[in-house]
């Protein structure tokens, strides 16, 4: 164990001994990306504004919150449309009516139907 540290610590003494410069080139390429990435920061660009369909979505919570919006008004409708027998009829709610008045009461007499001159 003691051998591969000694190795190890005159590997890194002789790294540290060994240093090479940095490329010429490689330096200016840093050197334009830094002065480049400064302007940028000094002077930044106004973001677009997003799209108003875009804000809506992503205050609903993204197409997930949007996809479970839609499956609940699905499921809203269905249930609205075709209730079970045992829920009351929300038509019979809204506008209550105490007889029942069909085509068939009249005796068929069409005067009603007739112009009245």
């Amino acid at each position: 164990m003691t051998d591969d540290k000694d190795n190890l610590d005159l590997l890194f003494a002789q790294a540290r001994q060994d240093r090479q410069d940095l490329p010429d080139d490689l330096a200016v390429r840093i050197l334009t990306d830094a002065e480049a990435v400064r302007l940028a920061r000094l002077n930044p660009k106004p973001a677009k504004a997003a799209p108003p369909w875009r804000r809506i979505l992503t205050g609903l919570g993204g197409w997930q919150g949007m996809s479970g919006l839609a499956a609940a008004s699905v499921a809203g409708v269905w249930i609205g449309f075709s209730a079970p027998g045992f829920l009351p009829d929300p038509a019979t709610i809204l506008y209550p009516q105490e007889t029942s008045f069909v085509v068939a009461d009249l005796s068929l007499d069409t005067s009603f139907l007739e112009d009245a001159e």
